[in-house]
């Protein structure tokens, strides 16, 4: 498993901490795991929460008319990639 960027890093703990994941740790993530239908066990309820969390803490939408939408939310790593190009500063 790959180490975790400071960027994947922070994303791993918002999202584990937003889904109030149990059964896993941010630094036990792996960034380039599916974040769907991989070990984690994440659903479309799911992809909202993070689209939420991720709306309030970096302030921009993840729109879910977006058709990069399955690009985006691959793994960790795409997902981090993706919030970097578009964070407000």
């Amino acid at each position: 498993m790959a180490e975790l960027s400071t960027a994947q890093n922070e994303l791993a703990t918002l999202i584990v901490e937003s889904l109030n994941l149990d059964t896993v740790t941010a630094d036990q993530m792996d960034p380039d795991a599916p974040l769907f239908g991989g070990d984690l066990g994440l659903d479309s309820i799911d992809a909202l929460e993070i689209a939420l969390a991720v709306s309030k803490r970096y302030g921009f939408q993840l729109r879910s008319d977006n058709p990069e939408n399955r690009k985006i939310f691959t793994s960790l790593r795409t997902l981090s990639e993706h919030i970097e190009r578009h964070r407000v500063v």
